[in-house]
């Protein structure tokens, strides 16, 4: 889950070095913590949120076959 959703954050983003990706795993979820910089967080977030929303999507249909629920967070990069 966390190389899916890296991968397709850091194909949006200008500074791809700078993304963080965490994954915390419990027995009925996962939680995917999503950490850029604050210029790129337009660019993840999109027009109207349809981006992080597609990104959303994507990762809960992913967890579908290991049975898991899949939440999202976007987070700006503490610097």
């Amino acid at each position: 889950m966390k190389d899916l959703v890296s991968f397709l954050v850091k194909s949006l983003v200008d500074h791809p070095e700078e993304v963080e990706v965490m994954a915390l795993e419990g027995r009925k979820s996962v939680l995917v913590e999503v950490s850029v910089k604050k210029d790129d967080m337009g660019k993840v977030i999109g027009r109207k949120g349809r981006l992080i929303k597609a990104i959303r999507e994507l990762s809960r249909a992913a967890g579908i076959k290991s049975r898991k629920k899949v939440i999202v967070e976007l987070l700006p990069l503490e610097e």
